[in-house]
C-alpha cells in the first residue's frame, strides 16, 4: 500500500470514528431529557420506541378503517391517549401518497409550506427526533440508517433517496417531511395571554399537503380561536377548554381523535369547497370559493338546489382524519398531526355500514349544533348520499 492510500485510509478512518462520536453524543443529547421514573426505571417515551414487527410489509398492508360517525352528531375534542410508538401509520398507498404530496407541493407552494421564525426551533427539534428516533425505530425496513461518515442519516427504501442529516432551514426540514411521510405537521406556540395569565397557542408552521377545505396559510399565525371562527358552536362549547387542554398536555404524552365529513370529489389538497362558509365572520362566503355561501342571502335556497344538481354520487367520498397532538421536549411547542384517509361510498356499503353513514348524515343536524348539517355541505350532497347508502 502506497503512501497516499495510506494517508487516504486513516482519514476515513478518521471520519468514520467523528461520525460515530456525534451520533453517539447527538443520541445522548436527546436521552438526556426523558420522562420521570417509572418504578425506578428511567423511561423516555420519545426515545424508547417500538418497532413494528420484523414481518409488517407496508405494500400489504391496508388502510386503517377510521370511520368514527355515529347517530348524532356532537361537537366535542373526544380524545383518547395513545402510546408515542403508535404516531405515523403507514400503509399500501404510500408510495402513491409520496407521489402526490411532492405534486402539491410544487404546485402549491405556499399553501402547503410556512414558517414562522418563532417556530424554527420547533420545527428542527421535531425534525431530528423523527429521523433519528422515531422513523428508524418504528419503521426500520423503510427508514434505514446511514453507516457512513459523509452521508445522510436516513434512506428511504420505498423512494429510493436520502433525507438530509441537517437541512438547509426550518422550511426545507418541513419538505422533507412532507415528501418522506404521509402526514400533515402543524405548529402551535404559545404567542399571547389570556385575560387570566394563561398561555394561547397560534399556528405558527406547518406542511399541509391534504387540507380538508380550508386554507392552512391564511390561518398561519392566528390563535386557536381564530383558527375554528367558522365552526358553528366552537365558542360555546369548545374554545375555553381546548385553550386549557393546548395549555396544560404534558411532554410525553400524545393524545388521538378522528373526525369525518363527505367531500363531492376524490381530491386530497382540498383548500376550499368542503364547507358551506368559511369566513372568520360565520355564515359569510369566500370570494375565491363560489361553493361557499352567504346564509343570510335571499336567493340561498335555489343556491344549494344548483349546487346539488352537481353532486354526483359517485364522485363522492367519505373524508375522515387521524389526528394527534403531542408536546416537543425541548422546545415546548406542540405538534398536531393528522393522516388523511379517503373511502369510496360503495367501499362503506360493503362493509355492511351504509344505513350507519346515513343515519350519522342526517343525525348531523339533530346533535349539540344543528347548524353543523349546513357548515359541513349536508344540505347540498346530503340527500343524494343517504339515498345511495340505504339502497
Amino acid at each position: 500500500m502506497g503512501p497516499f492510500l495510506v494517508v487516504a485510509a486513516l482519514i476515513a478512518a478518521a471520519l468514520l470514528l467523528v461520525y460515530r462520536l456525534l451520533r453517539s453524543s447527538y443520541g445522548k443529547t436527546l436521552h438526556a431529557s426523558t420522562s420521570p421514573a417509572v418504578n425506578g426505571t428511567q423511561k423516555d417515551p420519545y426515545i424508547d420506541i417500538q418497532s413494528l414487527p420484523a414481518e409488517f410489509d407496508w405494500a400489504a398492508t391496508p388502510p386503517l378503517k377510521v370511520w368514527p360517525f355515529k347517530p348524532k352528531y356532537h361537537l366535542s375534542m373526544a380524545l383518547e391517549n395513545i402510546d408515542i410508538s403508535s404516531f405515523i401509520e403507514i400503509d399500501n398507498t404510500y408510495r402513491n401518497r409520496m407521489q402526490i404530496r411532492r405534486a402539491v407541493m410544487d404546485e402549491h407552494r405556499e399553501a402547503t409550506l410556512q414558517c414562522n421564525s418563532v417556530a424554527g426551533p420547533a420545527v428542527l427539534e421535531f425534525y431530528d427526533w423523527m429521523l433519528s428516533t422515531y422513523l428508524p425505530k418504528r419503521f426500520p425496513s423503510i427508514y434505514k440508517p446511514i453507516v457512513t461518515p459523509l452521508g445522510p442519516p436516513l434512506y428511504n427504501t420505498v423512494s429510493g433517496t436520502d433525507l438530509p442529516v441537517r437541512p438547509t432551514s426550518p422550511l426545507a426540514a418541513l419538505e422533507t417531511l412532507g415528501e418522506h411521510v404521509d402526514t400533515d405537521f402543524l405548529f402551535l406556540l404559545p404567542s399571547s395571554t389570556a385575560p387570566d395569565g394563561s398561555p394561547i397557542y397560534h399556528l405558527q408552521a406547518f406542511v399541509t399537503c391534504f387540507p380538508a377545505g380550508f386554507s392552512t396559510r391564511e390561518k398561519c399565525g392566528k390563535p386557536l380561536a381564530a383558527i375554528h371562527a367558522p365552526v358553528p358552536g366552537y365558542v360555546a362549547k369548545l374554545e375555553k377548554s381546548m385553550d386549557r387542554f393546548f395549555a396544560r398536555i404534558e411532554v410525553g404524552k400524545m393524545v388521538r381523535r378522528s373526525n369525518w365529513s363527505i367531500s363531492t370529489d376524490d381530491r386530497l389538497f382540498s383548500d376550499g369547497g368542503n364547507h358551506m362558509y368559511a369566513d372568520a365572520d360565520q355564515g359569510k362566503p369566500i370570494e375565491t370559493n363560489n361553493k361557499t355561501l352567504d346564509v343570510g342571502q335571499p336567493e340561498l335556497d335555489r343556491k344549494i338546489e344548483e349546487q346539488t344538481r352537481d353532486v354526483v354520487v359517485e364522485d363522492c367520498r367519505l373524508r375522515c382524519e387521524r389526528q394527534t397532538l403531542h408536546r416537543l421536549q425541548k422546545t415546548g411547542a406542540l405538534v398536531f398531526a393528522f393522516k388523511t384517509y379517503l373511502y369510496r361510498l360503495d367501499e362503506v356499503k360493503k362493509e355492511g355500514l351504509g344505513p350507519v353513514l346515513a343515519e350519522a348524515i342526517e343525525g348531523l343536524g339533530k346533535g349539540s349544533v344543528p347548524d353543523m348539517a349546513f357548515y359541513k355541505r349536508g344540505v347540498v350532497w346530503g340527500e343524494k348520499v343517504v339515498a345511495y347508502l340505504n339502497s
